[in-house]
Formats: C-alpha cells, sequence, structure tokens
C-alpha cells in the first residue's frame, strides 16, 4: 500500500503519516526513510530530537537521494515512512545530475519495488504552493518539479491524506476519490 500525506509546515504530517507506518507495522520494526542531510547544529539537533521521539521500534535509514536502494533494503512485508518527499525533491534539482524526468523514474521504480515487495510506504511531503507566486525562476522550478512529484504521486498512491492543524482529511482511499 502507498499512502502519500501532504500539509503545510508543521501541520502535524509526520504524526499522522508515524501513526499510519506503527498501524501497518504491527508491532515489526519501521523503517524511517530520511531523505535529509544535516548541514548545521540546528538541523542535527531537529534529527536527534525526532529519533529520540520515535523510540526503539525505528529503524533509521538515511538516503538523502538513493530513495530506491534504501527501499530495496527493507524486508518484504515492511512498514516504511519516507519523510520528506521535498527534501528529496531538492536533492534531486540541486545535489544530484538527475534531471526531473529521472528524478521521477526514481520515484517511480521506487513505488514499483515497495508495491512489488508488499512494503506499506507511507510519503510525506509538504504542500508549498499554497501562497503567494515566487518572484524567481529557481523557486518556480523547483516548486513545478514538486508539484508534479506531488500529482503523479497522488494519482498512484492508494490513500491521499492533507493534514490540516494535525487533522488527517482524506481525500483518495484505495485508489477511490473521497
Amino acid at each position: 500500500m502507498i499512502v502519500f500525506v501532504s500539509g503545510g509546515a508543521r501541520s502535524g504530517k509526520s504524526d499522522i503519516a508515524e501513526q499510519r507506518v506503527l498501524g501497518a507495522a504491527a508491532g515489526s520494526p519501521c523503517y524511517y526513510l530520511a531523505t535529509a542531510d544535516v548541514y548545521d547544529d540546528e538541523m542535527a539537533a531537529r534529527v536527534a530530537r525526532h529519533r529520540q521521539s520515535r523510540g526503539a521500534q525505528w529503524l533509521t535509514l538515511e538516503a538523502p537521494l538513493a530513495i530506491d536502494q534504501a527501499i530495496a533494503r527493507v524486508p518484504e512485508g515492511s512498514a516504511v515512512l519516507l519523510d520528506c518527499l521535498t527534501l528529496w525533491a531538492s536533492q534531486v534539482l540541486y545535489a544530484s545530475q538527475l534531471g526531473e524526468d529521472e528524478g521521477l523514474a526514481l520515484l517511480a521504480d521506487t513505488l514499483a519495488d515497495a508495491q512489488a515487495r508488499r512494503v506499506h510506504l507511507v510519503i510525506v511531503s509538504n504542500d508549498i504552493n499554497e501562497t503567494l507566486p515566487p518572484g524567481n525562476a529557481e523557486t518556480w522550478r523547483y516548486l513545478t518539479f514538486l508539484q508534479r512529484a506531488h500529482r503523479w504521486l497522488a494519482a498512484e498512491a492508494d490513500s491521499v491524506l492533507e493534514v490540516v492543524a494535525g487533522c488527517a482529511i482524506e481525500w483518495k482511499n484505495d485508489g477511490k476519490l473521497m
């Protein structure tokens, strides 16, 4: 099962996603696929807080870009939280040699592998395109790529959730629009 969880910054989407993964894991280890690179002390502190709050049931895989390789390492039938697609998209555009189409192909391969191996995959991403339009071309490029990934992922996912103020709104469940 593929679940896509989107929402604004600090909306509670990671908490909702963690609950989904814990429920799917049914007592088995949960995998946290982290796409963040730690560049400064503030980010290091955030990562440490998040790891501590998750507890021992969570096994962390760090893959700022190679999400396909990380998913390939988890056992069949596992539950995985990919957090977050927003940071992964920035890695695709700015820290790799991949183009936008190659990045989307990598995402597609990752989902296909997860589905083939019955991995319950919950993907979190920020909905960052609900403010005033950006004033520069590079920000537009990033937003366009991320929203393209969001639209594709929403179409492919079994379930699509939007989180607002800690409350999940389900827009799609098992391929059916709500």
